[in-house]
């Protein structure tokens, strides 16, 4: 579940970068929120509490209560490097699980 989230996210954020109408911003902004909440439960359920802290701020980052104007430029940039996180981060977890068993 966790990794369907991931790349979803992902891919939302790399659409981003097109230009797309306001509507696809802010459901984006709604989607990270709550999927960003839903993972540092998660890390939190599994006691990695550095990966609550960075889900937590990137919730933060992405809320959609408050805008946060930093730009179009520093918003594309903000979206590819969450985005290859979220991908990264994927086949670090797979890694760790490999080597563990």
């Amino acid at each position: 579940m966790e990794k369907i989230i991931k790349v979803i996210l992902a891919l939302l954020f790399f659409l981003c970068l097109l230009n797309m109408p306001y509507g696809y911003y802010e459901l984006v902004r709604f989607v990270a929120f709550a999927s960003f909440g839903f993972l540092a439960y998660k890390a939190n359920q599994e006691d990695k509490s550095e990966q609550v802290f960075i889900y937590i701020a990137l919730a933060l980052l992405f809320q959609p209560f408050y805008k946060i104007a930093l730009g179009r430029e520093i918003w594309n940039m903000v979206d590819v490097v969450v985005g290859i996180g979220l991908l990264i981060s994927i086949f670090i977890k797979n890694k760790k699980s490999v080597r563990d068993k």
